[in-house]
């Protein structure tokens, strides 16, 4: 696993061992950002349910201006961690040790979000409603998640954009903030 491109561009990233965890896959990574490549120039990201950090560091990666780092797993807290040293990126991160839903409940406004939590735990479609009301005005939402999962047209403000497929596990789903 490795950074795409931007100023980290071919550093290597760690990740955990074991069936639990389950990172980004490059191609997938890359469909990501080219949906979002012109927002993240100065954009304030979430990176919830982290991991290893992969989506985080490659948002700072390509210009985000900063990055929350959530996952309550302590051993993924500690490669996010390791990974955005790494990286240099220290100084715009926040690494954070807490369940994801518990943050939404008081957090402040992102610009940007990444999902990519566990499969089929429902834990996208808990995360929705209460992200809603964290996105900035003109926000974007990109959800990983399992392939045949069919999240809401909308969420409070969030609009549906586009759904892609990757084979027969990894589906994107990407929302947009509705403009008042």
């Amino acid at each position: 696993m490795r950074v795409i491109t931007g100023t980290a561009r071919g550093k290597r990233l760690k990740t955990l061992d074991g069936q639990d965890v389950r990172p980004t896959s490059e191609k997938v990574k890359e469909a990501m950002f080219s949906v979002i490549q012109f927002d993240l120039p100065g954009a304030r990201v979430l990176d919830l349910f982290a991991g290893s950090g992969q989506l985080g560091v490659e948002a700072l990666s390509r210009g985000a201006k900063s990055c929350v780092f959530i996952d309550k797993s302590r051993d993924s807290i500690n490669i996010v961690r390791e990974n955005v040293n790494s990286c240099g990126f220290s100084g715009s991160s926040r690494i954070l040790n807490i369940g994801a839903l518990e943050y939404l409940k008081n957090c402040p406004e992102f610009d940007i979000a990444l999902l990519d939590p566990p499969y089929s735990k429902g834990l996208v479609e808990e995360a929705l409603p209460l992200l809603e009301g964290r996105m900035a005005s003109d926000g974007i939402v990109i959800c990983e998640h399992e392939a045949g999962l069919m999240l809401p047209e909308r969420v409070g403000r969030l609009i549906k954009k586009r759904e892609y497929g990757y084979g027969k596990t990894v589906a994107v789903t990407t929302y947009t903030v509705e403009e008042d």
